[in-house]
């Protein structure tokens, strides 16, 4: 079967495919985002020495990590509404609000994964460099701050690319909310079209493209900021 995208280049299509491909990227930006800013947290909370917190962190990323990713995203979307205030419940049912879920589901989940590979990073870190931290009159979250986190995450380079590869792939995900996504916009162009092959293997290229750009970024990375310590 010969590929042709000349019908890309015609009407709409072209257009509702490019709309798909910023949506992509506005919702992988933003989760990938707010994603390592929890886990930072999650990671520093961890940190503190007080077993119930720590549970509580625990059963956080256990949820994350062992539900599939689709339904937390409809949990968000569909269950939630249901317990928010009368006004709020209604803004969010009155539309448009399916990208602001998608992004909370899809960083909650990241961040979870996220938080575990700094935690790994973390456990790299020779315990010596926490006592010099402290020794030098640092408090805890200053010796977190400007010792042990900048080492922990070049150690962990490796594994948040993986990851953040895995998350721009779930982005398509978020289409079955209504995200006007890649994938969503996809399926759209081949239910007006029928040409189910050229439709997604123009997506198909898309975002094997995206994926090489992310793991070129992660790369480049790596080598700028090498591991003080490989194990």
């Amino acid at each position: 079967m010969d590929l042709d995208i000349s019908f890309l280049l015609q009407g709409q299509y072209g257009t509702l495919l490019l709309n798909g491909l910023r949506t992509t990227i506005l919702l992988f930006a933003l989760a990938w985002a707010c994603g390592m800013a929890v886990a930072l947290a999650i990671v520093l909370l961890r940190a503190v020495p007080f077993k119930p917190l720590d549970a509580v962190m625990s059963l956080f990323v256990e949820y994350h990590r062992n539900v599939p990713t689709v339904v937390q995203i409809m949990v968000w979307y569909f269950g939630m509404p249901e317990v928010l205030p009368a006004g709020l419940k209604a803004y969010v049912n009155s539309g448009n609000t399916e990208i602001l879920f998608a992004v909370v589901a899809l960083s909650l989940n990241v961040s979870a994964y996220m938080s575990e590979d700094l935690r790994s990073g973390l456990k790299a870190i020779p315990a010596a460099q926490v006592e010099a931290g402290r020794a030098i009159g640092l408090g805890f979250l200053q010796a977190m701050r400007y010792v042990i986190l900048p080492q922990a995450l070049r150690i962990a380079v490796p594994p948040l690319v993986n990851r953040s590869l895995i998350l721009f792939k779930d982005t398509s995900l978020a289409m079955v909310i209504g995200v006007t996504e890649l994938t969503y916009e996809a399926k759209n162009i081949d239910n007006l079209t029928f040409r189910t092959f050229d439709v997604f293997a123009v997506a198909t290229l898309i975002y094997l493209s995206c994926s090489l750009v992310i793991m070129f970024a992660g790369s480049r990375i790596e080598r700028a900021f090498p591991s003080a310590y490989k194990g």
